[in-house]
């Protein structure tokens, strides 16, 4: 079981955003970035909304960095780390432009792209871009085909350096776990419970036995919130807390339900406790989460 995060910053929803991050920007961007590259993460994840409406903004905050110039920025400043979109709404483009500006950042990141999609959920979004709101997930299984298609010939230039480069389907919906199941090269759960992910990952693994019989595909899902250490500050009951060696143990068990790469994210008040964090899960509970 692999590891990886979703970055700060770039994305200011209340959901997960700390206090911190509203007076964050760029040079934070990249410091964590390429703390996670240093620190052996499997990839850094990215957000996508085009644009918050009011009615939204409250909780969504209207901070959500282009995915596509971001991912390109940390391309310059990371090796080996790979660069993760959780997710595009790649429905919202043309599947020509979408294909052209992932093909151009795999050149650039030397074949560390990993494409997330999804189908979206703002219908202001949909509706002020002209796309049909309704129809978005239809929408995104034609996307995701026309955009593969696109890669895969690299007729335009620069093309990928990946063939193919994988594209995991992000949700949890029944709808996603289909596509993911069907097209995905990997499914990117999205807020499921940790109690929830046993009979999701049954219905995916049925689904995909059925559509593609064995060909592989990476399964996600995303940890409670952590904090390696005892905090001395209020961390949020749900998130984990404790001894790496405790925390390697909870975590043991997303692998024993059949996940393939977890997704992280630490509790902080700064930049720096979070690379701290970082640092104290890579050197003491990762080398024990495949024991």
């Amino acid at each position: 079981m692999t590891y990886g995060m979703q970055l700060p910053v770039q994305s200011l929803s209340t959901i997960y955003a700390e206090p911190w991050e509203n007076d964050a920007g760029p040079a934070e961007l990249a410091e964590v970035a390429g703390a996670a590259d240093r620190f052996g993460f499997g990839y850094v994840g990215v957000c996508d909304h085009v644009a918050i409406p009011q009615r939204l903004a409250a909780a969504m905050s209207t901070t959500w960095y282009d995915p596509v110039a971001t991912l390109a920025y940390l391309a310059a400043v990371t090796t080996n780390v790979r660069l993760l979109s959780h997710v595009a709404v790649i429905g919202l483009r043309h599947p020509l432009l979408t294909a052209k500006q992932y093909a151009t950042l795999d050149r650039l990141s030397s074949g560390r792209l990993i494409l997330g999609v999804g189908a979206g959920h703002v219908r202001e979004e949909f509706e002020a871009l002209g796309v049909d709101f309704e129809r978005r997930g239809a929408v995104l299984d034609e996307a995701i085909d026309a955009v593969r298609a696109e890669l895969a010939a690299g007729e335009q230039q620069p093309g990928a350096v990946q063939r193919p480069v994988p594209v995991w389907v992000g949700g949890s919906s029944p709808a996603a776990v289909r596509r993911a199941a069907l097209k995905g090269d990997g499914w990117l759960p999205q807020g499921d419970p940790r109690d929830r992910m046993p009979g999701q990952i049954a219905r995916l693994r049925e689904l995909r036995e059925r559509l593609r019989g064995a060909d592989p595909i990476t399964v996600g899902a995303i940890a409670e919130p952590l904090y390696v250490g005892e905090p001395d500050w209020p961390v949020g009951r749900r998130t984990l807390t404790g001894k790496p060696e405790a925390l390697a143990e909870s975590l043991r068990a997303y692998r024993a339900m059949g996940v393939d790469q977890l997704q992280v994210r630490f509790r902080s008040r700064s930049t720096t406790e979070l690379v701290d964090q970082m640092a104290a899960f890579a050197d003491g509970v990762a080398p024990h989460l495949n024991e």
